[in-house]
């Protein structure tokens, strides 16, 4: 029997991508703040992550969480990331919990860590001959508050963890573009992951065995600071894309 997975945020980019290459593999439960404007392969709840109650009409009987929703602005105020990322990830937690899911994959990002671009190695950590890499052991560097409300989220899945057993992964998604990045812009390129990639990754959150990790979110780029061992360890992650293959 298929799991049954709820996909929060489900009308965002990354939604997309994640149906893109899964929408028939699992069943599908979604809520998002909007209501839908095509047809999605299940049930759609329109609500917002804050409404404690309809997150947890939305979550019974699910076994896995994809959780994305949330003020994706870099430049989100804190008000916003307060109450849509923080409180409303606390929520997806305590009705995940209540619900019995057994996995909650969250939809961290490369925010949480953006101000390591900040010191002395920019640009030559964007570039192929630099062995700079971050793997998700250092301590988290938000360059933004929207990066602030990320550790935050991956504070809360280390908490949920440690105190109910509930299996959580961080995804710490990079760029995730439809296409390719412009050729010219190294950094997009370094932190380049492809909507295939983007799916498998999930896919993977889905179906692999973990505790508590931390992985970053890019395809298999020749330039990456970004460490994809533990994704690939961790999860048996495989990328098959990389934005070096489209370089002239």
């Amino acid at each position: 029997m298929a799991q049954s997975v709820l996909l929060t945020g489900a009308a965002g980019r990354v939604g997309d991508a994640i149906l893109g290459g899964l929408a028939a593999e699992y069943e599908w439960r979604f809520l998002d703040r909007d209501p839908p404007t095509e047809d999605y392969p299940g049930e759609f709840v329109v609500a917002d992550i804050t409404e404690e109650e309809a997150v947890r009409e939305a979550m019974e009987g699910i076994d896995v969480v994809l959780h994305l929703a949330g003020d994706p602005r870099k430049t989100a105020p804190w008000d916003s990331v307060l109450t849509n990322n923080i409180d409303g990830t606390q929520t997806v937690y305590e009705a995940a919990v209540d619900a019995g899911v057994e996995k909650v994959a969250f939809a961290s990002s490369n925010h949480a860590v953006g101000a390591f671009e900040t010191d002395e190695r920019t640009p030559e950590m964007y570039r192929a001959d630099d062995d700079y890499l971050l793997d998700g052991t250092e301590l988290p560097r938000p360059g933004n508050l929207y990066g602030v409300s990320k550790v935050t989220g991956e504070a809360l899945g280390r908490y949920y963890h440690d105190e109910y057993g509930i299996s959580v992964v961080n995804v710490r998604i990079g760029n995730l573009t439809e296409g390719h990045p412009p050729i010219d812009y190294e950094r997009g390129q370094a932190m380049w992951l492809s909507y295939r990639d983007c799916a498998h990754l999930f896919e993977r959150c889905i179906e692999a065995d973990y505790g508590y990790e931390i992985v970053y979110g890019i395809s298999d780029n020749d330039r990456k600071y970004y460490s994809i061992e533990r994704a690939k360890e961790a999860l048996g992650y495989d990328p098959q894309d990389n934005s070096a293959k489209h370089d002239d």
